[in-house]
């Protein structure tokens, strides 16, 4: 299929502004334009949004709470998207109030430490320490009495499939689902999406090898399973998962083989590919009405997973 048009218009300007990418540029400045790129006002209306510290392994870890009314509803932590370097609360507020409308739930957005200056494992043991957090104060949050759900997108996905071994083989929290928004499964990058997408789709091969090279320098810790969850030897036992992958993305592959080993190990799984889109789009609701259709579809999955009519 071919690019949806408004994605293809956008790829285009990009690539005529001879802008920098991210990866040619030291971390802070990386950090400060990403930043500045996804600032843009609140297109989603929430009922309330609420920042606040949780504790985490390594101090108090920042998170900000999206409420979609005034009366009790089920709970969802997100973990944001960035390479494990450049993302923050900010970046990925739109997401989150996307998911809290089509959703009907809470969610708690959390600002985990990042890479270099904190690799791995910081992100996944704040994520994990956030997740535990929430699911303990849940009803002092105003939640819905019954299990939260965890999710995230590119890094963030792979912090939520990441979080959920943890919680397996930690014996807890349990979770009413993952949310897997094109995740980072593992750091081969030698499938045939990044062969076919390694460039020109916004994210791109060597931008990955970047985050990567700051996530998690030692090249053979990258094996972990709490650094590349589909390298995991045992995947059964974990919660349902909803996996979301992009036609023109590099991580297309690694996203579905991930889905299919769960699948394998008698998860239940869903998986649907969004053909004729890019990474990280989901992030572009706002200006791509072609992808509401992700949008409601993240949301019903949600809904079903709480029990929510």
């Amino acid at each position: 299929m071919p690019l949806e048009p408004v994605t293809a218009a956008i790829l285009a300007q990009i690539a005529e502004s001879g802008a920098p990418e991210y990866h040619q540029l030291p971390v802070t400045e990386s950090r400060r334009l990403y930043t500045e790129a996804q600032s843009v006002p609140p297109t989603v209306e929430v009922y309330s949004v609420e920042d606040f510290m949780v504790p985490g392994p390594a101090g108090d870890i920042p998170v900000r709470l999206y409420r979609p009314s005034d009366k009790p509803a089920p709970l969802h932590v997100h973990f944001h998207g960035g390479g494990w370097v450049i993302g923050n609360l900010v970046t990925h507020d739109a997401d989150c109030r996307e998911i809290c409308v089509a959703s009907g739930c809470m969610v708690l957005a959390v600002d985990y430490r990042l890479a270099p200056e904190d690799p791995f494992p910081a992100a996944p043991e704040d994520c994990y320490a956030a997740s535990v957090w929430a699911a303990t104060h849940s009803t002092e949050l105003g939640a819905c009495p019954g299990l939260i759900s965890i999710g995230g997108d590119s890094a963030g996905g792979n912090l939520a499939a990441v979080v959920a071994l943890m919680a397996r083989d930690r014996k807890g929290p349990e979770f009413a689902l993952q949310l897997l928004l094109y995740p980072i499964t593992e750091p081969s990058m030698n499938s045939t999406s990044y062969q076919e997408n390694a460039e020109g789709y916004l994210l791109t091969k060597t931008m990955m090898i970047w985050f990567w090279d700051h996530y998690c320098p030692d090249i053979e810790q990258r094996s972990n399973p709490l650094v590349s969850p589909l390298l995991a030897t045992d995947l059964s036992g974990l919660p349902p998962a909803l996996v979301i992958t992009a036609e023109f993305d590099p991580l297309r592959d690694e996203g579905e083989a991930y889905a299919k080993r769960l699948s394998e190990a008698g998860v239940d799984v869903q998986v649907r590919r969004f053909d004729g889109f890019i990474h990280a789009f989901f992030s572009l609701a706002g200006v791509i009405e072609a992808t509401r259709e992700a949008v409601d579809f993240v949301g019903i999955a949600l809904r079903e997973a709480h029990g929510l009519k």
